[in-house]
């Protein structure tokens, strides 16, 4: 009798394998969305009793976001999610995660979103103590094909499987049981950052966690920019507290997060007094010069080329695309 070779014979086996895990994993997105649907029922963010782990909803797409991202683990459970860090697109949805291993700035806009469908995801911050353990305790290791590489950029987005879901699944089930949280959500915390850790890229958010490592000391310099935004830089002074050349410095800062630290300086003012205008709390001029701005002109220039419109019409525009929203 006639028989099939052997990789035909496996062929279908793997097929099976695939389209199972595929299953299993859809599955499992589902759950979460129903979790996630009934712990956030209203817009917008939702803080939970998990230490870190915040809840996301919205019914609309809405303008761009500009927003200065903080190092988190994001999961959507349904809709789609675009990231621009400088001139680089990053997209995910249900499939894909999303991770930031420093605090960049970044605009973001939701889509595939309806008031039938809306936009659900996850966020969880790490403890950087409780990571680095996990980082001390594991192996990771930059891949062989990046050698020259001389950090990692700042973000980066891994697909989704069961082994990262089940850990997330047993932490956002523990919402039903508050009284489970205090034992048991370290656990499930702790097997996410392994997961994350040990993936493909996890040697990027590993890299900030290392004493003494260009990304380490670029982490440095970014904290030393965002508490002292509206002081002048210079950068021999910036480089010096992060015990670098300013050479070195300019090329790794660059490296992690896609834009000089003069330019990450600028959208970090730029964020700061788009906030205290939309938040009616100063005007144009007064946000100028409360960021560090000596210039009024200057900053309307470098307002307009960021968020398409100078402060006034950008204002303007804002109030009325929230006033269509709640419409």
């Amino acid at each position: 009798m006639p028989t099939n070779p052997p990789s035909a014979a496996r062929a279908p086996s793997a097929r099976g394998a695939q389209d199972d895990a595929a299953l299993q994993t859809l599955l499992r997105v589902a759950e979460l969305a129903t979790v996630v649907d009934r712990h956030a029922p209203g817009n917008g963010p939702h803080e939970t009793l998990v230490p870190g782990l915040a809840l996301y909803r919205s019914g609309g797409s809405g303008p761009p976001a500009h927003s200065l991202h903080r190092p988190a683990f994001c999961l959507i459970v349904q809709g789609s999610k675009r990231v621009m860090l400088a001139d680089e697109l990053y997209t995910y949805d249900a499939s894909t995660y999303l991770v930031v291993t420093q605090p960049l700035p970044v605009m973001s806009q939701l889509a595939h979103v309806t008031v039938e469908t809306p936009y659900l995801s996850l966020r969880l911050e790490f403890e950087p103590a409780e990571l680095a353990a996990c980082v001390q305790q594991s192996t990771i290791d930059r891949p062989a094909e990046v050698p020259h590489e001389p950090s990692g950029r700042g973000l980066f987005v891994g697909p989704v499987d069961t082994t990262l879901l089940d850990p997330v699944l047993r932490l956002v089930r523990l919402l039903d049981t508050p009284q489970d949280v205090a034992v048991l959500a370290p656990l499930a915390i702790r097997e996410i950052a392994y997961r994350l850790l040990t993936s493909p890229e996890g040697w990027r958010l590993a890299q900030p966690l290392r004493g003494g490592s260009a990304a380490q000391r670029v982490g440095a310099a970014i904290a030393w920019l965002r508490e002292n935004a509206r002081e002048p830089l210079r950068l021999e002074e910036l480089a010096a507290r992060a015990h670098m050349s300013p050479s070195s410095l300019h090329h790794h800062f660059k490296a992690v997060t896609a834009m000089s630290p003069l330019q990450y300086q600028k959208r970090l003012r730029l964020y700061e007094a788009r906030r205290l205008l939309l938040g009616g709390e100063l005007d144009a001029a007064s946000a100028a010069y409360r960021v560090g701005y000596q210039s009024p002109s200057q900053f309307s220039r470098e307002y307009a080329r960021l968020f398409g419109s100078p402060p006034l019409r950008d204002l303007r525009e804002w109030r009325a695309a929230r006033s269509g929203q709640e419409a």
